[in-house]
């Protein structure tokens, strides 16, 4: 418990900072989060980091985290847009399935672009979130952070039923439920009080789209440890595991948020 404490200390006081000044530096951070998380994955499927198809999904992730206008402001060619650098990716990949002589096959091709969008992308929305101001960055945090202790505390005082026990057995209706109340009570507060992008029933409706959304988030990692069989993503956070262990609530819930326009 120690560890899980003094590792949430120091990574707040890294990651709120950052997260206030905003900027390059934020851009900076979620690359290099986009970058480590996408490497988990490769190191859960046992390809090694040096792999060409490893190091592809890892810079592919990054540059999914980058604004559209990014490419713009520097005046890029189209086959430096984006969309056309990730299919360039792709196909980067599937060759390499020929000269690797299927040691690097079509599956580990197909699993490694599916992490390059589900990371980069997840990322990419985080940063966009905060582009459209501080306020909507941290609703969507705080119905995150407040989903997770909710269900950790009410699940392990009232849970009984289990909610997904081939993905994840210590997670009970009962926590789920009750972790979503608390987030829906905290941003119906928060609400209050940060202008948002629409009214606040609206947003109230969006909290509780978002606690679950979080929620099948941290259930869609849990599956992904649960078919590699290892306990966490990775061990670059000492108690609390890898970086896709803490933000895998927010890959899922910062997309939704845009998509429920969110970000305006």
């Amino acid at each position: 418990m120690r560890t899980r404490v003094i590792t949430a200390i120091v990574a707040l006081a890294i990651f709120l900072p950052v997260v206030f000044a905003g900027g390059i530096w934020i851009q900076i951070m979620a690359a290099a989060l986009a970058v480590i998380a996408t490497s988990e994955i490769a190191l859960m499927r046992r390809t090694l980091l040096v792999d060409f198809g490893a190091i592809l999904a890892m810079l592919g992730a990054a540059i999914m985290t980058l604004p559209p206008e990014f490419m713009k402001s520097i005046d890029t060619p189209v086959i430096m847009h984006r969309s056309t650098m990730l299919y360039i990716f792709v196909l980067l990949m599937l060759v390499h399935t020929v000269l690797a002589k299927n040691k690097f096959n079509f599956d580990d091709a197909g699993v490694f672009t599916l992490a390059m969008m589900y990371i980069g992308l997840g990322f990419h929305m985080f940063v966009q979130a905060r582009f459209a101001g501080l306020g909507a960055l941290f609703f969507v945090l705080l119905i995150v952070w407040t989903t997770d202790s909710g269900a950790y505390m009410i699940g392990r005082k009232f849970g009984k039923h289990k909610l997904a026990p081939a993905i994840s057995p210590n997670k009970t209706w009962e926590g789920s439920i009750g972790g979503t109340v608390v987030a829906v009570i905290v941003a119906a507060v928060y609400a209050l009080f940060v202008p948002l992008e629409y009214n606040w029933w609206i947003m109230l409706v969006i909290a509780l789209i978002l606690s679950v959304s979080g929620q099948l988030g941290d259930l869609i990692e849990s599956a992904l440890k649960r078919f590699y069989k290892v306990k966490d993503s990775g061990n670059i956070l000492p108690g609390h595991g890898g970086i896709l262990d803490r933000f895998d609530s927010m890959l899922i819930a910062f997309p939704v948020f845009y998509l429920l326009g969110g970000m305006g």
